[in-house]
């Protein structure tokens, strides 16, 4: 049994605050996959994933938080029928199979609320892992960005836009 047959998915909760925090402080900090400050505060940072209109979820398994990924819509008006993610997994859990288990999750839930597509905005491309996960799950690169994120070690990288029908 592996960690991914363990999970379970929930959606967060007021008294998840610390555990999310405790999977998105070193996403945020390292500065390399989010365009999101990396200094940014632990109330300003729940607030972007808690809040918007989005829906937050807990990957737990064990009884401990995991990761943990939001949804919600990609634009208002005429683009309601896309929808939008962010991911993050603990650093502890990378490589176990979490992501590709909330993705799974991510896609059942869009479908569900009657989404018709899923896009990712702004895919930097010294992620492979999520590159490849996001590929293999039929997500296509729809744009790029050239030189759009300031990566941390690698400098001037491009950002992917990807983009799959449900």
């Amino acid at each position: 049994m592996t960690l991914a047959d363990s999970l379970t998915l929930r959606p967060a909760t007021d008294g998840d605050a610390d555990a999310l925090w405790a999977i998105l402080e070193p996403v945020f900090r390292a500065g390399d996959t989010y365009a999101i400050d990396p200094r940014i505060a632990r109330a300003d940072a729940l607030a972007y994933w808690r809040g918007g209109g989005r829906t937050a979820y807990i990957a737990e398994a064990g009884g401990a938080a995991v990761g943990t990924y939001y949804i919600c819509r990609n634009q208002g008006g005429g683009g309601t029928h896309v929808s939008n993610c962010g991911f993050a997994t603990a650093p502890a859990a990378r490589g176990r199979g979490v992501a590709r288990e909330m993705l799974r999750h991510a896609l059942a839930t869009a479908r569900k609320a009657g989404y018709r597509a899923m896009q990712f905005n702004f895919v930097v491309t010294t992620n492979g892992p999520a590159i490849a996960l996001w590929r293999e799950h039929g997500f296509e690169v729809v744009g790029r960005l050239p030189g759009a994120f300031d990566h941390p070690r690698a400098g001037y990288v491009d950002a992917l836009v990807m983009f799959k029908k449900l």
